[in-house]
C-alpha cells in the first residue's frame, strides 16, 4: 500500500517538476483538467437572486434627494 502511494508521490512530483510547477500547482492544474471549469454566467446568477425573493430598499435615492434639500 505504501509503496503505491510513493510511486504515485513520486510520479507526481516528477509531472510537476516537468511542467515547471509546484507540487500544489501540479495537483490543481490536474483537478481542473479533470473537473473542468464552469464559465460565470451572470444571467444564471441574476435568476437564482430573484428566485430567493430578495428585495432592497430604494433608500439610496432617498438619502440624496434629503441630503440636496438640506443644502
Amino acid at each position: 500500500m505504501w509503496a503505491d502511494d510513493e510511486r504515485q508521490s513520486e510520479g507526481c512530483g516528477e509531472r510537476a517538476r516537468s511542467n515547471h510547477r509546484s507540487l500544489e500547482g501540479e495537483l490543481m492544474a490536474m483537478i481542473e483538467a479533470h473537473v473542468g471549469t464552469r464559465p460565470f454566467q451572470a444571467g444564471r446568477l441574476l435568476d437564482e437572486i430573484r428566485a430567493l425573493g430578495l428585495r432592497t430598499p430604494d433608500s439610496s435615492a432617498r438619502m440624496i434627494r434629503q441630503d440636496r434639500r438640506r443644502r
